[in-house]
Parts: structure tokens; C-alpha cells; sequence
């Protein structure tokens, strides 16, 4: 009989968790069923929330090391100084748009499907042959000439903007607020390639002279060359979506473009521009948002109001100069539904609005 060999028991190595290999046993929200280190507006975040939520370092948010990038000058990160608006907390900002990756293709997807259907629609059924002469003047002039507004405010003005913020919300809010712009430059300039090659005379040149030399331009591409010099960025954003967009661009797209369309014709032009107003909505809704949220701040509010004012006095003349040198084009389209002096009031009425829900006081330079 073989001997009773002794069994051995094995033996498993124990888990031990040790700060440096696998975090504590306890931790702050250890006891947690969300896995959330932020508070989301709701009782569930959403995607917006989940995607853009501190997704941007920063000390005073879970970066405890500090700033691990700089500039040459010293300034580490995002600095704050780059704007003279303060905020208790930068990070209370959210999109009410809910902007990221995926809404920026989707929507802009969109768009263009809708401009390309309407554009082929129009091919198919010869609607440029029965415009007006007068009509397909104002469009290659005037309509030509604005291509290079929104492709300067998108290229610009915004595109600078996007990395200044302190937070990575109100930067892809106004990454978005690019994109837009450029979006609809280059559906103004394939517009405008369009209609050049569709047999009736119209010359898709004469935009850039118009832009260059015309007198009733040069208000306008004064003020969009002064807002691309601006080295504070809310101000930038400030004068370019509250001011200008509010007393120079609605003027033109909404009313003028859109209401004078239909009258001569013309169904084509008011669903292209009317995607520009269409965007212009929605950045104006986190324009809105972002600076509404500065003016009642608990701590700052009173001196981003007088920042604000200042900002005013200064943009509103430009803007409203702007606007009144364009008068004249009011009085070229054949057929005729507006007058200057209605269309000048639904913008100032615009913006005047605008401007109560900001608690911010009507400037003087205004009333010209």
C-alpha cells in the first residue's frame, strides 16, 4: 500500500489596494452609483454633458498638478486675463444648443442635403430664366458681396475666438459659430457658380468688385475688418453676435433678402439665405446664454455690465453706419415690399431686445 501522500494547500497571492497601484479602498464617491464627476443640469447628463463637461483641463476642476502646458510668456493653460469680463465660475456655461462632434456633421449635413434638393429642383424647372434683370443684378452685386462678410467672420473673427475661452464649453460653442459661417460663405460662392453657368446673364465676378469698391460696401467690410482685429475674445464675440449680426446681418438676410425674394420671382435665394438665419438662431441662443450668464453674475455683474456699455459705445456707431450706407440697394430690386426705414426698425427692435434680456441699458449712438 503506497504511502498517504500530504496534500498542500495552494495558496492565491491576496489583492492588495494600495494608493499608488490601485487607488483606495474608500474615496470620494466611492459609495456612488454615478460615475459622473460633475453635476449634470438634470437628474441624468446627457450627451452634451458627457462629451464636453471638463473635458478641458483645468487646476480649479480635478487638475491638481497645475497647468502642464504653457506659453512663452509665463501664462500657463487657458488664461483668464484674456478677456476684461470676470465670472465667478467660467464652467457653469453650457450650450443650450447641447454642440459637439456628432451635431456639427448631422446638422450641417442637413443643411446642405436641403440647398443641393432645392438647387436641383430649381435646375430642373428653369427658375432663373424668369427672374428679373434688376433682380439677378442685386444677387450677383449684392448677395455676391456678402459671401465675403460671413467668410470673413467665420475664417476671422470666430475661428480666432474657439481656443481663447477659459472653458471648453464656450469654446465649441463658438467652434460651431465658425463653422457656420464658413459653411454658408462657400453655399453663397457655389450659389453664385450656380447661377453663372445657368444661360442667363449673370456675372459671378462682380461680387469682388462690389466688395472692394462699392460705396454702399465699404461700411459693411469696414466693420468686418475692425471685428477681426479685436484681441479680446468675448468682445470680439460680443460686437460680431450682439451688435453687428443684430444691426447689420439680420438687416440684410432677414429683412431684405427674404422679404424681397418672392416678389420678384425668386423661391431659390430665400431657402439658401434662410439657413443662414437659421444658424444665426442658434448662435445667438448661446450668445445669449453665455453673456446673460455674465451680467448676473453674483460677484461680477456690475463690472461686466460697465465692460458691456463700453463695448457698446464703441460697436454700435460702426454697425450703424454700416447698415445706412447700405440704404441704397433697398431701392434696386424691380419689385419692392420693405422700405429701408421698416426693415432698419425690425433690426433695432432686434436688437433692442436683446440688449433688455442682457440687462444692459440702449446705447445713444442707436438712435441715428
Amino acid at each position: 500500500m503506497a504511502p498517504t501522500e500530504k496534500t498542500v494547500p495552494r495558496s492565491f497571492p491576496r489583492i492588495e489596494f494600495t494608493g499608488a497601484e490601485a487607488g483606495l479602498e474608500e474615496f470620494p464617491s466611492s459609495g456612488s452609483r454615478s460615475y459622473n464627476y460633475f453635476t449634470p443640469r438634470k437628474a441624468r447628463a446627457t450627451m452634451y454633458e458627457d462629451v464636453t463637461v471638463d473635458v478641458q483641463p483645468d487646476p480649479e476642476r480635478h487638475l491638481s498638478q497645475g497647468w502642464i502646458y504653457g506659453f512663452a510668456d509665463g501664462k500657463g493653460g487657458y488664461p483668464k486675463d484674456w478677456t476684461e469680463l470676470r465670472s465667478s465660475d467660467w464652467h457653469l456655461f453650457l450650450d443650450p444648443n447641447e454642440e459637439w462632434e456628432q451635431t456639427i456633421y448631422r446638422n450641417n449635413s442637413n443643411v446642405v442635403r436641403q440647398i443641393q434638393l432645392n438647387l436641383e429642383n430649381a435646375k430642373k424647372a428653369g427658375a432663373y430664366r424668369s427672374w428679373p434683370a434688376a433682380w439677378v443684378t442685386f444677387l450677383e452685386r449684392h448677395l455676391g458681396a456678402w459671401m465675403h462678410a460671413e467668410h470673413g467672420l467665420g475664417m476671422h473673427v470666430f475661428t480666432s475666438e474657439q481656443r481663447s475661452a477659459p472653458t471648453n464649453m464656450i469654446n465649441t460653442a463658438i467652434a460651431v459659430n465658425s463653422a457656420h459661417k464658413l459653411r454658408f460663405a462657400q453655399d453663397l460662392a457655389l450659389y453664385n457658380l450656380d447661377l453663372s453657368e445657368a444661360g442667363i446673364p449673370f456675372d459671378g465676378a462682380v461680387h469682388r468688385q462690389a466688395w472692394h469698391t462699392d460705396p454702399v460696401w465699404q461700411g459693411v467690410r469696414e466693420n468686418v475688418e475692425r471685428l477681426t482685429a479685436i484681441g479680446d475674445w468675448a468682445e470680439s464675440l460680443f460686437a460680431a453676435n450682439v451688435v453687428f449680426e443684430s444691426l447689420v446681418g439680420v438687416l440684410f438676410r432677414s429683412h431684405l433678402v427674404m422679404q424681397v425674394s418672392a416678389r420678384n420671382g425668386d423661391y431659390v435665394t430665400p431657402t439658401l439665405v434662410g439657413t443662414g438665419e437659421h444658424d444665426y438662431d442658434r448662435d445667438l441662443r448661446y450668445t445669449r446664454a453665455l453673456f446673460r450668464m455674465l451680467t448676473t453674475d453674483e460677484t461680477h455683474g456690475g463690472h461686466n455690465r460697465d465692460v458691456l456699455q463700453g463695448w457698446l459705445d464703441t460697436w454700435v456707431p460702426l454697425s450703424v453706419r454700416a447698415a445706412h450706407e447700405l440704404q441704397p440697394i433697398w431701392s434696386q430690386p424691380r419689385d419692392r415690399v420693405v422700405t429701408f426705414a421698416d426693415s432698419w426698425d425690425g433690426a433695432v427692435a432686434g436688437l433692442r431686445s436683446l440688449l433688455s434680456d442682457l440687462n444692459l441699458s440702449e446705447p445713444k449712438g442707436l438712435a441715428l
